[in-house]
């Protein structure tokens, strides 16, 4: 083998590996556009009454805003804050907050017969108000419980699809 067919062949092997890149990045590109409104990923804790009525009042009109009001030493808080972190992950599209009855500047309202509570907006309009949601579950509760409840209400969007960057293209035929 020449040193000129030598040079060929390796160019086309570096030529095909270049290409792989280029289409991985734009199926990520693509995803990535395709994937309408903000993303989050956690539990945003507020502080008081204001950030309430802005975190429903001022987010997307697509977002699905999960409020959980609740107060420590409340049965079944600390568990629904525990369930709503896990389900944050998996549903980045979704808005969870998290907010003391206290806090609120309602905490009258919100005594601790009625805790822990979900309230459920989309577009600033409130869709479901879950008082003692705990009721609904066993004693000992998981965010698979909490989120099969939110599914039997059609609360929550279809999961997504795993990010397309986590395959090793490199090693993968692509066609």
């Amino acid at each position: 083998m020449s040193m000129q067919e030598y040079e060929l062949i390796h160019d086309t092997q570096e030529d095909e590996s270049c290409l792989q890149q280029y289409r991985k990045r734009c199926m990520q590109d693509m995803h990535q556009r395709l994937s309408f409104g903000p993303k989050f990923g956690f539990v945003c804790e507020l502080q008081n009454g204001e950030q309430f009525l802005e975190a429903v009042e001022k987010e997307h009109k697509t977002t699905t805003v999960i409020v959980h009001i609740y107060e420590d030493g409340v049965k079944g808080c600390d568990a629904l804050n525990s369930s709503l972190t896990c389900l944050a992950a998996e549903y980045p599209t979704v808005k969870f907050c998290k907010i003391r009855a206290s806090s609120t500047g309602a905490g009258e309202r919100f005594s601790s017969e009625v805790l822990p509570s979900l309230l459920v907006y989309k577009a600033g309009e409130l869709l479901s108000n879950f008082i003692s949601v705990s009721e609904q579950f066993n004693e000992e509760f998981f965010a698979v419980d909490v989120e099969a409840f939110l599914n039997e209400y059609g609360l929550l969007p279809e999961r997504e699809l795993p990010a397309l960057g986590n395959g090793n293209l490199e090693e993968q035929d692509v066609e």
